[in-house]
């Protein structure tokens, strides 16, 4: 019977594992680059599991589409809208009964800022954003971000 009942939780905790590994197909990264004098570029990058992509920030109607809400700083200033780089897809989604536009692998959203001192800031947002595969979508999720910017 002890064997029993370690097999069932060995087994339940296999699938665990399994489940939690599906559950997150996106890995984020966060870099503030240097353009210029007290210019950066902020890239979030997210790199997509093999056969998962992510929605573009205008994806069609149906999925949520891949959004930014940044977290307001005295000493930054937005300059233009985030941008997308990456190679954009577009396909008819009979699910949705829409044309989407997403990313497979890898897509970068570029925000340009400017500092407004010599002094070392954060910039933090937050990334809302849905991610399918061929048989199923994840529910959206929202991803907190920090950059440190260093004016040097």
């Amino acid at each position: 019977m002890k064997h029993l009942i370690a097999l069932i939780l060995l087994f339940g905790s296999c699938m665990s594992l399994a489940s939690a590994q599906i559950a997150n197909p996106v890995k984020w990264s966060y870099e503030a680059k240097k353009t210029g004098d007290k210019k950066y570029d902020i890239i979030v990058t997210a790199l997509l599991d093999p056969e998962w992509h992510i929605y573009a920030q205008d994806a069609g109607e149906g999925p949520e589409p891949t959004s930014f809400v940044f977290t307001a700083n005295p000493l930054l200033t937005l300059d233009g809208k985030v941008k997308e780089v990456g190679k954009l897809e577009k396909s008819y989604d009979p699910n949705f009964k829409s044309t989407l536009k997403f990313y497979s692998n890898r897509v970068s959203f570029v925000q340009k800022v400017k500092v407004k001192s010599s002094a070392s800031t954060v910039f933090k947002g937050t990334i809302t954003y849905m991610v399918c595969n061929n048989k199923k979508c994840l529910p959206p999720k929202d991803l907190p971000f920090s950059v440190k910017l260093e004016n040097k």
